[in-house]
């Protein structure tokens, strides 16, 4: 395999990488460029003598090899992550329920806010999904009624 980066530029590279996956994939490189790695033109070749240095499985040294061949040093070096779970309460779901929050009357619990969103939203989700939708909306909080109704300057609430 060619590498198309000089010696010196991919040492360069390795010394100043600053994520680690992207500087085990410049020393790769590094070693093929400057023959510490011997290479057949075969890839398993380089991949297994590479493998064993770099302390990776040999189908990760060919993949990364391919992705080289494919898109050169930045097809290399790109890291791609897997984009999540889609949020259960988002859109205008999570819009109505943060102006919710917001109105004097809130909710006094979350076992309310589970209510309002099946009865409301056509939600039906349990505490451990509710709850760490709740403390993202950052400055909104539940009101406690026993709070409301006897304590004026100073209310009890639970924080989201």
């Amino acid at each position: 395999m060619e590498i198309k980066e000089s010696q010196e530029e991919l040492e360069k590279a390795v010394k100043y990488a600053y994520e680690a996956s992207s500087k085990e994939r410049l020393q790769m490189l590094y070693w093929l460029k400057s023959g510490q790695v011997k290479s057949r033109s075969a890839i398993p070749s380089v991949s297994f003598a590479n493998a064993e240095r770099l302390g990776r499985d040999q189908a990760t040294i060919t993949r990364w090899l391919r992705k080289y061949k494919d898109g050169g040093r930045a097809g290399l070096l790109e890291v791609k992550h897997a984009p999540g779970k889609e949020p259960i309460v988002s859109g205008e779901s999570l819009e109505r329920l943060k102006q919710r929050l917001e109105e004097p009357l809130g909710f006094h619990s979350y076992n309310q806010i589970q209510q309002w969103l099946k009865s409301e939203q056509g939600l039906n989700i349990g505490y451990k999904t509710e709850y760490p939708t709740g403390s993202l909306l950052s400055g909104s909080q539940t009101k406690s009624s026993s709070s409301q109704k006897h304590q004026t300057a100073s209310r009890e609430s639970i924080s989201l």
